[in-house]
């Protein structure tokens, strides 16, 4: 006769899926890590942190995220969003040789596009919609010319040391960063339509 196992499962009833009104639970055994424990057919974890997962699908809750929670996620977006910007920018910049102007404004564009796509699902947890998307195309054409005008100003002046570059586009970033982050919390994603 098999012996009990000391360590007991442990089922999350936590929607992993939401489609068509299906939900998955995860079932699991959790086993102290560095005990060497081998269990057959079951899965064992370790007590680890999980890593932060993006919601799948949209909910309606834009205002059920406390400020500190949205600030952190449109830090971490912004900061995804800036690697693809300053990416794009250095690639077309230094590699194709596209006018500085040029090439910041493509960056802009790929760097905003997905800062408004995660934006808008993580951080502010906002249903689509029409007046919403045109209220962030018109934010996003202020802060194009904000971004853009003051790059092209301190890659101008600044001295053509290393440097250059990267600072004209952090102090560009910054300022975009946050005249983004106070329109949209404040007005476009309070927006009920």
């Amino acid at each position: 006769m098999r012996s009990a196992s000391p360590y007991s499962p442990v089922c999350e009833d936590r929607p992993r899926l939401r489609r068509a009104g299906q939900v998955s639970n995860r079932c699991s055994v959790r086993v102290p890590w560095g005990t060497g424990a081998t269990l057959v057919g079951v899965q064992a974890e370790s007590q680890l942190p999980l890593p932060a997962e993006l919601p799948l699908v949209d909910e309606p809750a834009g205002t059920d995220v406390d400020l500190k929670t949205q600030i952190i996620r449109f830090t971490l977006t912004g900061g995804l969003s800036a690697i693809v910007d300053y990416g794009i920018y250095s690639f077309l910049l230094n590699l194709i040789g596209l006018p500085v102007s040029v090439a910041k404004s493509i960056s802009f564009i790929a760097g905003t596009t997905t800062a408004y796509l995660i934006n808008r699902r993580w951080t502010f947890q906002a249903p689509p919609s029409r007046a919403r998307f045109i209220a962030v195309v018109i934010l996003y054409a202020v802060t194009f010319a904000v971004q853009v005008g003051i790059n092209q100003v301190l890659y101008a002046t600044l001295p053509g040391d290393w440097w250059r570059q990267p600072l004209a586009f952090v102090i560009a970033q910054g300022t975009a960063t946050v005249i983004n982050f106070v329109v949209q919390r404040l007005v476009i994603f309070k927006l009920g339509v």
